[in-house]
């Protein structure tokens, strides 16, 4: 420490960073589908655009997101556009899914 009370610069190469600090957001969200069908084409579309996915996980993908509008939508959500952006901010791991909810107008949510 130098005489100003501020860290010599041998003293400095000694601290070493802290690990990131890792926090846990959660997101719940109940959206209402008026167009099943458009948002099954435009996961259909998207996966065909997918270059990546092997051919059986997107005939598995591709039956999935026509049958069932909840697995339309998980597949168009994109997490890493949630944090996008956000200074100092990388994703580190995510998960999501959709399922259908029956509507339950006593349940009370907060806005």
């Amino acid at each position: 420490m130098s005489a100003e009370g501020t860290p010599a610069a041998s003293d400095v190469s000694d601290i070493s960073p802290s690990p990131p600090e890792q926090v846990r957001l959660r997101v719940e969200l109940v959206v209402e589908i008026a167009d099943s069908a458009s948002l099954a084409e435009q996961a259909r579309e998207q996966l065909a655009a997918d270059s990546r996915l092997p051919a059986g996980e997107r005939a598995h993908a591709v039956a999935a997101v026509s049958e069932d509008p909840a697995e339309a939508l998980a597949y168009l959500v994109e997490p890493f556009d949630l944090v996008k952006g956000f200074p100092g901010v990388e994703l580190a791991q995510a998960s999501w899914g959709g399922e259908r909810v029956d509507q339950d107008e006593s349940e009370e949510w907060d806005e």
